[in-house]
């Protein structure tokens, strides 16, 4: 492993903060350090989310977070915070919702941009350093939301107050633990469930996919109970 660089998370308890210690990066860890510094030098954060046996965050560490001239550009335009989400899964919960939101599906490595009081305004998962899986890249996503900030800091408030508007609007309406889905209800929420399910190769989405163990289980359950055996043949699918 390269030392010839060494961040804050060289002291921090996490084995998965830790392995980032010698990115090139200024990582900082979640705390008060951080986001007193963005809010003094008026920065934009962007907060990473991953853990130890996450594929896809090892693949963005070594595509992109490894990269001097990619972390020269994060460095010179973001207050980077990384996040171990067995540690802290309040947070991956809060901007799992924020990420969810805005792309309709979420993943690890859970990258977040967000105003300096921390309120998220964009975000993905894994992104590479080049284009690719009809991605943009990890550099151009950086110099384009450093634009936005930079040019248009209102636009970025409004689009974070929205977000956050949309977030707990759906929290106000999800029912509470004393109400029952009826039929039509669960038969819904399988079938957004299966219209998001790649038929071919199982799972969700295109490349790169996450595990989506609730979406799963979700459908075995209601495939039980309905005997419904598209339901039951996507679950098993992904399992393979």
């Amino acid at each position: 492993m390269d030392h010839r660089f060494t961040n804050r998370l060289v002291t921090e308890s996490s084995p998965y903060l830790r392995q980032h210690a010698h990115n090139p990066v200024d990582w900082y860890p979640w705390g008060e350090e951080a986001l007193q510094k963005a809010v003094k030098e008026n920065k934009p954060l962007l907060i990473s989310i991953g853990y130890a046996a996450c594929h896809w965050c090892h693949v963005m560490e070594r595509e992109c977070f490894e990269d001097e001239t990619i972390a020269a550009l994060m460095n010179e335009h973001f207050i980077n915070i990384k996040i171990d989400r067995e540690e802290r899964p309040d947070l991956d919960h809060i901007y799992m919702d924020a990420v969810q939101a805005i792309s309709g599906s979420g993943g690890w490595p859970l990258n977040v941009f967000c105003t300096p009081e921390g309120r998220p305004f964009f975000g993905g998962t894994y992104y590479p350093p080049i284009q690719a899986y009809n991605r943009i890249s990890w550099p151009e996503l950086l110099q384009n939301i450093s634009h936005a900030w930079n040019n248009d800091k209102e636009a970025v408030h409004d689009q974070a107050a929205r977000l956050l508007g949309h977030i707990s609007s759906l929290s106000l309406s999800c029912p509470d633990h004393t109400d029952v889905f009826n039929e039509d209800q669960c038969r819904q929420i399988a079938a957004g469930i299966i219209q998001q399910a790649d038929k071919q190769n199982g799972g969700f989405g295109t490349a790169p996919k996450f595990p989506h163990a609730s979406s799963i289980r979700y459908l075995f359950e209601f495939g039980f109970l309905f005997k419904d055996k598209e339901a039951l043949g996507h679950a098993e699918h992904s399992l393979r």
